[in-house]
């Protein structure tokens, strides 16, 4: 049963609202009432907590040290005394990103030189400076309640250091490290992450979590031959989310 995003929750009728009061689980509930329904000791899918996560690496990061999940060394420097340490704790090229509200590879720069630097500190708001680790590859690991639901290579273009997808990524569905599929679930359950993308790759014979994606695309599946939202349904008549 749908009953529709309301963003005044009076506009639902009484009988709706006994519905919802009354639902074991309410599914997609946005982010607007996604930490009500928490509040209130509702279980959602995704969880709050996946919400609360959503295109803010800085929040991950945390997160990632918090758990002892390896990540690659992160810092974020705040206002102008702060962005004129970056050198300080990093040598070139390291990555410099938009750290919340940017997603599918935009707002990821490679910075080589401190011209590049002070382009990017340009940007209003903190910066976000992670070491750069070369690969031409990592990987895509999707997690859908406490199961993986897919999993692939990305492979970057040639002359590009980004493998998503929209940045000109392909995809190899080559079988994954089996390590890397551990990581991504323990990852996914640790962090109470029901609906996650989780970017992994080897470096020095270690498998790391880049970040993770609430906000995934489908291109996978689709690759994949899976019908995306009939595979959702079957999950949800099987109770796994």
């Amino acid at each position: 049963m749908t009953l529709g995003f309301r963003p005044n929750f009076c506009d639902y009728t009484d009988e709706e609202v006994d519905l919802i009061n009354n639902a074991g689980v309410i599914y997609w509930p946005t982010a607007f009432y996604a930490d009500l329904f928490n509040t209130m000791g509702k279980r959602t899918f995704p969880s709050f907590n996946t919400y609360s996560f959503t295109l803010d690496k800085i929040r991950q990061t945390a997160i990632f040290k918090l758990l002892n999940i390896p990540h690659p060394a992160t810092r974020v420097f705040y206002g102008k005394k702060q962005k004129q340490t970056i050198t300080d704790f990093f040598n070139f090229p390291f990555v410099a990103k938009i750290p919340r509200g940017s997603a599918r590879g935009r707002g990821i720069f490679l910075i080589k030189t401190r011209e590049e630097l002070a382009t990017y500190l340009k940007l209003p708001g903190p910066a976000y400076i992670q070491e750069y680790l070369p690969t031409d590859r990592d990987m895509r690991v999707i997690v859908i309640g406490k199961e993986i639901a897919l999993a692939f290579w990305r492979v970057a273009k040639g002359g590009e250091f980004r493998t998503n997808l929209s940045q000109g990524g392909s995809i190899d569905f080559s079988p994954l490290p089996r390590e890397a599929l551990e990581l991504a679930i323990a990852t996914a359950i640790q962090c109470n992450w029901t609906d996650v993308g989780l970017d992994i790759m080897e470096h020095q014979g270690k498998f790391i979590v880049l970040e993770a994606n609430m906000k995934y695309g489908i291109q996978g599946f689709k690759t994949a031959g899976i019908d995306y939202k009939q595979m959702l349904e079957n999950l949800m008549k099987k109770g796994k989310i």
